[in-house]
């Protein structure tokens, strides 16, 4: 893997030139907030001047979509909110102590548009990069970004991205994203890696367009087991010889859980009529992807009072294997009257499952579920007036693993500043395949079950004004919910609800720009309707931030330094089960309610990004005591330093 990535930067290297923009499909380029800031990067992109660089908007970044934006090298409070390990707003997520491990979920994570089912161990796969989470570019010079953060105790977080356009048609990329953070609390090391790279090609005559990639991805985590009760009582009582966390004693400190990922991805399409027809426009495309992944966990010693009767007394290891190959062919027609259409077909080859059947009396719990599946679908977009309507559907054509998505949506834009979105999501799957079939050397983690299918819907709009503010409102309903939840024995067991769950969710969003000071503020409202005990989630969650902005040294520099304040309601917080991966439902211990404020002060100087944070500053005040799962403790305060730093050639 080392040779190939060498000789993939040595022919970028080789080939690289610069070149006009070509015009490309997606939506138009997004407009940054910090007007100010985003001219100042501008400015210093003119051509015409000695050595410059092209326009800062040239660099293009594209979806799978095809949605077009571009590189933004500006400051904003947005910045500093995606400044953390996912690299991603986290307002809706809960992180445990140490970077590199999970999150807890404030709000309903669901994928609507999913018709088959996952691995499993979901707790795993927040920083796992999906085929939607990969981007395609294309940019008039080489472009480098580097991010670098520290993290709790040893370590550091580092995630490094390249990209060229060897020539007009073809671009390609590579990153890697790596961490390694000890924590301060005994055995919770993490240590991944994502390695990325891909490219995009279009020919001269614009008839033929791929997009290609791959990835590679491990993901460890220690396993602690949260803390032992006696240590759960002194990390409550704020006991001042327990600040040094790493004396707290934890349930086990042999056992890790690793996720591996491997991935081959490719998109093209091929015009069948002539691309300067303006009017009619015919094609076929074919997506292909080959995914691997296995979920491992290993512990050297069986944890019996906690996880019940085990096979082995030691050396215990799980895997769990997924390979799926997934084909779709389309056929795409387009013109003025009839808008967008598309009629697609595909074949997935799944195999899941373990090398060992497990027979107990009475009962037989299989090794596999394997097979193939044919699926058809169809997408429909069209202008109707001021209103753009798009819909998208798939049906598989199976009696196993039978399953259906459907999502319409609708939108308007009154003008630059104001536009509402609304639509409708209708899904029905089979449950992860865990839920399905799990073994395991403890012998309350083995099962094999029928679930039926989850089958979902929900209405959302989301409206968008930059005068008023930004409000998401949405109204999900789910018949069968799967869950793990707690039997009579404690043990976490797949569960599927009886009854249905109603969840009411409500958004708000809003940026006050006073001049040199600003302020963002963010608000979640959150009501389960039907199937309290079996989803359960903070009624009001919000996020504000207060902060002071200015140029410094002759605009050399643009400062930002103020202070955010988050809160979430009490409630019946989910737990972390290690052996799964995956966070169950419990209805005995009420978590939360505990406020954080960080400081941050962050500055630009040029291309570069500099943040700093004292995060969590309330805890030198009044403590910490406070958990992120049950057992596991939230974050104390820390200082983090760290970067984003855009060099272009």
């Amino acid at each position: 893997m080392k040779k190939l990535l060498l000789v993939f930067i040595l022919l970028s290297s080789i080939h690289c030139f610069s070149q006009e923009p070509r015009k490309l499909s997606g939506r138009p380029p997004v407009e940054d907030d910090a007007q100010r800031n985003r001219q100042n990067d501008t400015n210093s992109f003119k051509k015409g001047e000695k050595d410059s660089l092209p326009s800062i908007d040239l660099y293009k970044i594209i979806s799978i979509e095809r949605d077009t934006t571009h590189l933004d090298t500006s400051l904003t409070i947005m910045d500093d909110y995606k400044f953390n390990y996912l690299r991603k707003d986290n307002f809706e997520l809960l992180p445990f102590s140490n970077t590199g491990q999970t999150y807890n979920s404030l709000s309903l994570r669901k994928d609507y548009t999913n018709a088959f089912p996952e691995l499993g161990a979901r707790a795993r796969h927040f920083n796992f990069f999906e085929v939607e989470d990969i981007d395609y570019y294309y940019v008039p010079t080489p472009w480098t970004e580097l991010y670098f953060k520290t993290v709790p105790e040893q370590g550091q977080q580092l995630d490094a991205f390249f990209t060229i356009n060897t020539s007009k048609n073809f671009n390609m990329f590579v990153a890697y994203k790596g961490v390694r953070a000890l924590g301060k609390y005994q055995h919770i090391l993490t240590s991944s890696g994502n390695l990325r790279m891909g490219f995009s090609y279009d020919s001269n005559n614009e008839r033929y367009h791929a997009k290609a990639h791959f990835v590679s991805q491990d993901l460890l985590n220690q396993e602690n087991g949260g803390l032992t009760d006696q240590a759960m009582e002194q990390y409550i009582a704020k006991e001042p010889e327990f600040d040094d966390r790493s004396v707290l004693q934890v349930n086990f400190e042999d056992a890790e859980s690793i996720l591996f990922g491997k991935r081959f991805f490719l998109d093209h399409q091929y015009e069948l009529t002539n691309p300067a027809d303006s009017i009619n426009s015919l094609s076929v495309a074919h997506t292909f992807d080959y995914s691997y992944k296995k979920f491992q966990f290993d512990q050297e010693t069986a944890e019996n009072d906690i996880f019940g009767e085990s096979f082995e007394a030691a050396n215990l290891r799980d895997e769990t294997r997924l390979e799926v190959l997934f084909n779709e062919a389309s056929v795409n027609y387009s013109n003025r009257l009839l808008g967008e259409l598309s009629f697609k077909a595909g074949h997935t080859n799944y195999d899941y499952g373990y090398n060992s059947v497990y027979i107990r009396p009475g009962d037989t719990i299989g090794n596999r579920l394997s097979g193939n599946l044919l699926h058809v679908g169809a997408y429909y977009k069209k202008q109707y007036g001021g209103f753009e309507v798009e819909a998208e559907g798939r049906l598989n054509l199976a009696d196993e693993f039978s399953g259906n998505f459907l999502k319409a949506t609708a939108s308007y834009e009154f003008d630059k500043e104001n536009s509402i979105l609304f639509g409708i999501n209708q899904n029905s799957s089979a449950p992860n395949f865990n839920f399905l079939l799990h073994q395991s050397n403890y012998v309350n983690y083995n099962w094999q079950n029928n679930f039926d299918n989850e089958i979902s819907q929900r209405l959302f709009a989301d409206f968008s004004s930059k005068k008023l503010l930004d409000l998401y409102a949405s109204l999900s309903q789910i018949e069968n919910y799967s869950y793990f939840g707690l039997n009579e024995e404690g043990f976490v067991k797949p569960m599927q609800a009886g009854e249905q769950v109603r969840y009411l969710k409500l958004r708000a969003e809003k940026e006050f720009d006073l001049g040199l000071f600003g302020s963002y503020n963010t608000i979640m409202y959150q009501n389960v309707l039907e199937g309290t005990g079996v989803l359960n989630l903070p009624e009001f969650t919000t996020r504000n931030s207060i902060y002071y902005k200015d140029y410094w040294f002759d605009q050399a520099l643009y400062l930002q330094t103020g202070f955010t304040f988050k809160y979430f309601t009490k409630y019946k917080m989910d737990g972390y089960d290690p052996i799964l991966a995956e966070f169950y439902t419990q209805n005995s211990q009420e978590l939360g309610e505990f406020p954080v404020v960080d400081f941050f002060f962050n500055a630009k100087v040029d291309k570069a990004r500099i943040f700093l944070t004292l995060q969590h500053v309330n805890d030198l005040i009044d403590g910490n005591n406070n958990f992120s799962a049950p057992g596991y403790p939230y974050t104390d305060f820390l200082v983090r330093f760290g970067l984003v730093w855009d060099l272009f050639l």
